[in-house]
């Protein structure tokens, strides 16, 4: 185990010296140990670099913005080692890593196994709605779901030792870095960039993965132009753990032809910039003709708005909103006034500006607006403790009749939100 500066993860390194590096990535909520059952016959030949997520396993809790910037870490973590040149085995999270790296620095990775990964994992509301109940109750809700996630209810019924190994790795991750790789897989999305991904690859899945499976995997080797696709029988979410030989002699077999130097100087091209995040399906309406433009020299501030209000409000929210045909002029000025203009100004941060909304939503008995935006502040890093407390301050200033028919509102929604799966 290593010291870890705050550029870089926490890892572990076993295997030859001088033997080709593969290294291994592990799922949200999960630690390197996941990998335990393939390293033995792994490291026969290879050097096996393995590294913790932010927060997970006893690392120092450094949460991260987006999987580019994990991915970030992970390449100055081998740096320090003198590794240039690398195969990489992900899962779920780990295999974002992976093609995050196939994209931005194809001059480093040698092959992928991205394991029980997807191009986009679920919806952005999904995940920021996973934050919003972490944030609230703690990591309890996600271990207690984690078993039935991450295995069949054959192996979980049979290998108890190990769920309760996997739930005990949920329960001592930071909650504050699981909130944060909640974030970046919200905006996580490489589908238009598959086709740029020129290392063969291994696309692995559980054939009873009910969180990322077999359509997640046919996407991604539809995209990328040398994948191969091995589906585990038998096997969910946490296929390394559930069905270890098959994983590992599917990952001997798909890396056995790679060689490469691990140390030494590399030719880098020229940097790639972070795949851009692709709008949802649902189109931006279109301007109308006499809609006011804005001022020469400054950029239409709708597409940033658009991006925030989804960001923000959420996804199905905004689609509700656009779809609305005849509301589309309004819909058109919001978004790019609101949200393009006010929203996206720095002189405040989101929770202050979801405090303001709050108290003036309040004050103008704006109910239907109130939730959603009791909903936007829970996502901002509100707390329910918190937003009462608008509600209670605002009784004194906006009037007691306004301030309980909010409380009604608020309190409704941050049951409906913070509330975890049954």
């Amino acid at each position: 185990m290593s010291e870890t500066p705050t550029n870089t993860l926490q890892y572990r390194v076993d295997g030859p010296e001088d033997a080709p590096v593969l290294v291994l990535g592990p799922s949200l909520g999960t630690t390197f140990h996941m990998w335990d059952r393939q390293v033995p016959e792994l490291i026969r030949d290879r050097r096996v670099v393995r590294f913790d997520l932010p927060g997970h396993g006893g690392a120092p809790a450094q949460p991260f913005t987006s999987v580019a910037e994990l991915g970030d870490r992970l390449l100055a973590t081998l740096d320090t080692l003198g590794v240039q040149r690398f195969g990489y085995a992900g899962c779920s999270l780990g295999g974002a890593v992976g093609l995050d790296l196939a994209l931005r620095a194809p001059h480093r990775v040698a092959s992928l196994a991205l394991v029980a990964t997807a191009p986009r994992f679920g919806t952005a509301d999904e995940f920021r709605q996973r934050g919003v109940v972490v944030r609230t109750n703690g990591l309890e809700p996600m271990a207690r779901t984690a078993p039935e996630q991450w295995f069949t209810p054959h192996f979980a019924a049979n290998q108890p030792a190990i769920v309760d190994w996997a739930v005990q790795m949920v329960r001592t991750t930071d909650a504050a870095c699981y909130v944060a790789a909640c974030e970046a897989l919200a905006v996580f999305d490489v589908r238009a960039a598959l086709g740029s991904i020129g290392v063969p690859a291994l696309v692995l899945v559980g054939s009873e993965d009910r969180v990322t499976g077999p359509a997640e995997a046919r996407t991604l080797v539809a995209g990328i132009a040398d994948a191969k696709l091995a589906v585990v029988p038998g096997a969910s979410h946490l296929a390394p753990v559930e069905q270890p030989a098959a994983v590992t002699d599917l990952l001997l077999e798909h890396f056995a032809a790679i060689s490469h130097d691990t140390s030494g100087t590399l030719a880098v091209p020229p940097p790639v910039p972070a795949p851009a995040v692709p709008a949802e399906p649902v189109p931006a309406p279109e301007a109308p003709e006499d809609a006011e433009e804005a001022p020469a020299g400054r950029p239409d501030p709708y597409e940033k708005g658009l991006g925030l209000r989804r960001e923000i409000l959420g996804d199905a929210h905004v689609d509700r909103a656009l779809a609305d045909e005849d509301a589309a002029d309004f819909q058109e000025l919001v978004t790019r006034y609101a949200w393009g203009e006010v929203w996206a100004r720095e002189g405040l941060d989101r929770r202050t500006r979801s405090v303001v909304t709050l108290t003036a939503l309040v004050a103008g008995g704006h109910r239907e607006a109130l939730a959603d935006h009791t909903r936007a502040a829970l996502r901002n890093g509100l707390s329910p403790a918190e937003i009462r407390e608008i509600v209670l301050h605002t009784a004194v200033y906006c009037g007691l009749p306004a301030a309980e028919t909010a409380l009604a509102t608020v309190g409704r929604v941050i049951t409906e939100e913070t509330t975890p799966p049954a």
